[in-house]
């Protein structure tokens, strides 16, 4: 059997390691990590998921802490519609970020932003037309525009003068999604650089309806490829969503995949933004404590950790300092989900909310630990050591494995407690 190391992704006229590290949020795929996946000759993503706050905890900025006193007056208001960005605060904490990151890439890899379009911000249209913009003028390699179907998302920056040059992608779940996109950028004589197929084993939110075990990456593969060469388009397609060892990615592979996602596997490494004790929490899981859920109030379900904080907790909506799920008329499902249930309960000090979460909030803290299906598997890539916590491993180690292992093998680490003998 063919390994990883035996294909090449071409993206324009260069060639590259067919492997990229998922755009994890907020700031779980940090620039350090996305850096080594560069590095390596691959793909990295950092994300631009509350960037504001990325940049408040990277270069000392005060972002948060203004948009906060800005909107003081507001925070016991059930109505959160006065709420807005500063565009020009947003693209600038957006080039600090992106342009760090480049400034210190090194090798021959590209490194790409995650824009997710269900990022509203109480000014859907304008917020991603800063974040786009802003990230080409940070220099950026590529955009991967991700929850959402992103139709007019090119057409934002189609008068950029890097539109052309910098790689833009797109992930889908289904050859339908696919469709209506290509149909709608058609206008702009501009197709994507890349295609990511997500299938239902994601970590985060899912591109399906709570019916996703009925669908498998294989066969939404297969769909995307016949419609390919039926169209005769020849836009590299990359496979992600439980692609778990360098096996199951060199299956897609020769099955005319130009190259995997993947990410649940770095999210125990040292370069992952988790605290450490959260990587804990990921590597001791079974299968039993993997859920998919809909308390997203993207309207997505979501892949998590039943023992996340997240579920269940009801504290006051940040959208005096985030708001990123604002929607245009600065309403969130989070927000009427909490003020329900404080009219419902009004002598309670605390309430309970179990159908919706604050996710900017508990994402900002850590504290939505969501994951991908195998992440019950990670065990079985480290060692455990004697103080009863797993061993953490580096990401040149992961890639690397993904790059060169066969027969479903997996490489372990040198056991740290030997290596330190």
């Amino acid at each position: 059997m063919k390994r990883v190391d035996d294909f090449r992704l071409r993206l324009g006229n260069k060639d590259y390691v067919p492997i990229m590290i998922g755009g994890m949020g907020v700031d779980i795929s940090t620039s350090e990590l996305a850096l080594e996946a560069a590095r390596l000759g691959g793909i990295g993503h950092i994300s631009d998921a509350m960037v504001e706050d990325v940049s408040d905890r990277k270069f000392d900025t005060s972002y948060v802490k203004d948009k906060t006193k800005t909107y003081k007056f507001n925070i016991n208001n059930m109505d959160k519609a006065v709420v807005q960005f500063d565009l020009s605060r947003l693209a600038d904490a957006t080039r600090r970020h992106v342009g760090a990151t480049m400034e210190a890439k090194r090798g021959d890899g590209l490194i790409f932003v995650n824009c997710m379009e269900k990022l509203t911000m109480n000014s859907p249209r304008e917020t991603l037309r800063t974040r786009l913009t802003a990230a080409l003028d940070a220099g950026i390699d590529g955009i991967t525009m991700s929850a959402g179907l992103h139709l007019g998302s090119f057409a934002l920056i189609a008068d950029h003068p890097r539109f052309r040059d910098a790689k833009l992608g797109i992930i889908v779940s289904s050859v339908r999604a696919l469709q209506i996109f290509l149909r709608k950028v058609a206008k702009l004589d501009r197709l994507p650089d890349f295609i990511i197929v997500e299938g239902p084993l994601a970590g985060g939110h899912l591109g399906f309806g709570m019916d996703w075990a009925e669908y498998d990456l294989h066969t939404i593969m297969d769909e995307i490829h016949a419609y390919m060469r039926a169209e005769k388009l020849e836009i590299p397609l990359i496979a992600a969503g439980g692609v778990f060892t360098g096996t199951d990615a060199a299956g897609f592979l020769e099955k005319g995949a130009a190259g995997v996602q993947v990410a649940t596997r770095f999210t125990i490494t040292h370069e992952c933004g988790l605290p450490d004790k959260v990587k804990q929490e990921y590597v001791r899981a079974t299968e039993d404590d993997i859920v998919v859920n809909g308390i997203s109030p993207t309207g997505y379900p979501m892949r998590m950790l039943k023992s996340t904080p997240a579920i269940g907790a009801g504290i006051r909506p940040g959208c005096e300092s985030y708001g990123y799920l604002l929607d245009a008329t600065g309403n969130c499902s989070y927000i009427n989900a909490y003020n329900r249930e404080v009219l419902a309960n009004p002598d309670s000090k605390t309430v309970v909310v179990m159908d919706k979460t604050c996710l900017c909030t508990h994402m900002r803290n850590f504290n939505c630990w969501t994951c991908g299906h195998y992440t019950y598997r990670l065990k079985d890539t480290t060692h455990k050591l004697a103080d009863g916590n797993y061993q953490m491993l580096s990401a040149e180690h992961v890639f690397q494995d993904y790059q060169f292992s066969v027969d479903n093998q997996i490489a372990l680490p040198v056991r740290q407690e030997i290596a330190l003998a």
